[in-house]
């Protein structure tokens, strides 16, 4: 188990915290990108916004366990891969859903 692993967690309890938490605040859509303009340029439906980014993260955790197993020698710092996307998916997380929660 790599000490990154411990952010990744932390990480994964944060999303699902956020998600259990911020529920019943969110409608059936939810806004996943944005404009230039300011604008949402695509929704996705409530289960899918809110449980589809926990999953990449367990897709990223398991390629990179599967990237040092198996070609161990092509990988370079996976400490650092996975604490900063282990930082980066749980804070759009977050924020995406913070902001649909904010609609009316």
């Amino acid at each position: 188990m790599l000490t990154a692993d411990l952010a990744f967690l932390a990480a994964l309890a944060v999303m699902i915290g956020a998600n259990l938490y911020l529920a019943p605040k969110v409608g059936g859509r939810i806004a996943m990108q944005w404009g230039l303009d300011g604008k949402p340029t695509w929704y996705a439906p409530k289960r899918v916004a809110m449980w589809g980014l926990v999953a990449l993260a367990l897709i990223v955790r398991l390629l990179i366990y599967f990237a040092m197993t198996y070609t161990p020698d092509k990988v370079h710092s996976p400490e650092l891969g996975l604490l900063l996307a282990s930082i980066i998916i749980a804070a759009v997380h977050v924020g995406i859903l913070a902001m649909a929660a904010r609609k009316p």
